[in-house]
C-alpha cells in the first residue's frame, strides 16, 4: 500500500498564489491509497468537479470559460491509472487552460471553491509540518525502510540494493573479524566495518530519498546511529531518533514514536519563531494585530508570518495601502488566504499552525523585516 505524494515546493506555491484569474477552481479531498477504493474516489471527484463547474455558471462565467473548465476535470476523472495511486488527501487546481494535482500526506476537509484566485491555504499545513515521513530502522542485523503518514499504517518501503544485515554488507562472518591484512580488529574493526555498513545503506537509500523532502528519523541504537549520521546524505535527516534497537520493535510502534519526533520538531518550530517574534516587539519588528499584518504583507515587510490553519476570516485585503474590509468575499477565510499569498510572493516564509498553537494571540502574527 504504497503512499504516492508530490507535495507542493516553494515554487509551486508561488505558482498557484500568483493565478488571477474569472475562472479558478480549487478541489480538497479526503483519499486513500488502497487502490480497491480508486472507483469511489473517482466518483467522488467527479460529483465534486460538477459541483464547481455548476458554482462557475452560476456565478455569470463566460460559458466558453466554464466549458474549458469541464473539459480539464472531466479529462482528470477519465484518468485510471492516477485515481490508481492516491495519498491521504488530494488538491486539484483548474482554471480554462491548466489544471495541477497534489497528493498529500495529511488529512484534509472535502473542499470546493470558485472565484478569482485559488484557495491554498490548506496546502500551507502540508508544507509547513507535512506529518509524513520516512523511518530508516537500523541495527547489526537487519534495516528497512518505512513510510509513515497520519491516517494509515507504516508502509514498508521497498530499496533495491540495500543490505540486509552487516555481516553480508561487508562480506565477513563475523564484524569481529581480523582484517586480511590484520590491520584492524576488535572495537576498532566493528566500527570499521559498521561505517561500510552505514556507507551501503545511505548509498542504496539515495535513489529512493532523492528530490523529496520529507523527514527521516533514524531508529537504531548506539554507535550505529552516530556512524550512521555521519555518512549520511539525505539533507531530511532530522536530529530527533528512535532509540533502541529496532529489531525488537513493531512497525506500527516505530511509526508512533516517529509522529512524537515529528511533533516535537513542530512545537520546536513554532515555540522558537513565538520567542523571536516577542524579541522583536521592542523594536518594531512585530505585529500581532491581524490589520497590522494584513499591511505589512502588502508593502512586503514580513519576513515570516504565523497564520491560523483553522480561521476563516471573510474579507478583502486592498491591494495598496493594505486596509482590511470586513465582510463577505468569493471564498471563505480570504483576508488570512491573501495575507498569507501577499507573504509568499514577497519572498517571505509563512507557518500555517493550528490556532491553539497561536495562544490566544489572534489568527495571524508576523515577524517583520522592518518596522512599518
Amino acid at each position: 500500500m504504497a503512499l504516492h505524494t508530490d507535495i507542493p515546493s516553494r515554487n509551486d506555491l508561488e505558482s498557484l498564489l500568483a493565478v488571477r484569474e474569472p475562472c479558478c477552481v480549487s478541489i480538497y479531498m479526503p483519499t486513500t491509497p488502497v487502490t480497491s477504493d480508486a472507483e469511489a474516489e473517482r466518483i467522488a471527484f467527479k460529483n465534486a468537479a460538477a459541483e464547481a463547474v455548476a458554482a462557475l455558471a452560476a456565478g455569470g462565467a463566460a460559458r466558453d470559460e466554464v466549458g474549458a473548465v469541464d473539459e480539464q476535470l472531466g479529462h482528470l476523472v477519465d484518468d485510471g491509472v492516477f485515481w490508481a495511486h492516491q495519498a491521504v488527501s488530494l488538491a486539484v487546481f483548474a482554471t480554462p487552460s491548466r489544471l495541477r494535482t497534489y497528493r498529500l500526506p495529511n488529512r484534509l476537509s472535502a473542499t470546493v471553491a470558485v472565484g478569482d484566485r485559488f484557495v491554498v491555504k490548506p496546502l500551507l499545513r502540508t508544507t509547513t509540518f507535512p506529518q509524513a515521513a520516512f523511518v530508516l530502522a537500523l541495527a547489526q542485523g537487519s534495516v528497512r525502510l518505512l513510510e509513515i503518514s497520519p491516517d494509515i499504517p507504516p508502509n514498508p518501503v521497498a530499496v533495491p540494493d540495500l543490505p540486509s544485515d552487516i555481516d553480508s554488507a561487508v562480506g565477513k562472518t563475523s564484524i569481529s573479524d581480523r582484517s586480511p591484512r590484520g590491520a584492524i580488529q576488535g572495537a576498532e574493526g566493528q566500527k570499521v566495518r559498521m561505517r561500510q555498513y552505514a556507507r551501503q545503506i545511505d548509498q542504496a537509500l539515495r535513489p529512493v530519498l532523492s528530490g523529496g523532502d520529507l523527514p527521516l528519523i533514524l531508529a537504531a541504537a548506539q554507535p550505529l546511529d552516530s556512524i550512521y549520521r555521519s555518512v549520511n546524505s539525505y539533507p531530511g535527516l532530522v536530529e530527533g531518533a528512535i532509540e533502541g534497537n529496532p529489531e525488537e520493535t513493531s512497525d506500527q510502534d516505530l511509526a508512533s514514536a516517529a509522529r512524537r519526533v515529528l511533533d516535537a520538531i513542530y512545537a520546536t518550530q513554532v515555540e522558537e519563531t513565538l520567542r523571536r517574534l516577542d524579541d522583536l516587539a521592542s523594536r518594531g519588528r512585530s505585529a500581532t494585530e491581524i490589520g497590522d499584518v494584513a499591511r505589512a504583507a502588502t508593502f512586503g515587510a514580513v519576513d515570516t508570518a504565523l497564520v491560523d490553519i483553522e480561521a476563516d476570516v471573510p474579507g478583502e485585503i486592498d491591494e495598496t495601502t493594505g486596509a482590511i474590509t470586513a465582510g463577505s468575499a468569493p471564498q471563505g477565510g480570504q483576508v488570512v488566504d491573501e495575507i498569507a499569498r501577499r507573504v509568499l510572493l514577497s519572498g517571505g516564509r509563512v507557518l500555517a499552525v493550528r490556532g491553539e498553537d497561536l495562544g490566544g494571540r489572534g489568527v495571524a502574527l508576523a515577524i517583520l523585516r522592518y518596522p512599518v
